[in-house]
């Protein structure tokens, strides 16, 4: 069955870095976009960033533009999410998902159909 499991969230301190890892099973990753969401204590689920499933678009929150970097790897079915200079503000359990085949909604959660279930980031000194 489809699955996606994210990996890599944990502690961070200010201006240091992570790598989340969005893992897929039971579904080739080459035909589907997808998209990282975060959803903070007390506050909405928000999107972070998407990957488009041809790789050729790219969508980036602004409060993260200049500091994460969403990439592909099809041949080993993992979406990454490279994190840096970490704020306190991006404090969240953060979520891989999926869109439908062959379509980019450039980051809409409404239009994901699959989700991990998440991976816990803390930035604090």
């Amino acid at each position: 069955q489809v699955q996606l499991v994210e990996s890599g969230g944990g502690l961070a301190q200010p201006g240091g870095s992570l790598r989340l890892s969005c893992t897929a099973s039971g579904f080739t990753l080459d035909d589907y976009s997808i998209g990282w969401f975060r959803q903070a204590p007390g506050k909405e689920r928000e999107g972070v960033s998407c990957v488009s499933w041809h790789d050729r678009l790219r969508y980036y929150k602004n409060f993260v533009k200049g500091r994460f970097t969403i990439s592909r790897d099809n041949a080993k079915n993992t979406v990454y999410l490279q994190m840096n200079n970490l704020k306190p503000e991006d404090t969240a359990v953060y979520y891989c998902a999926r869109e439908g085949p062959l379509s980019y909604s450039g980051c809409n959660a409404g239009a994901m159909n699959y989700w991990g279930k998440g991976t816990l980031v803390t930035v604090s000194s």
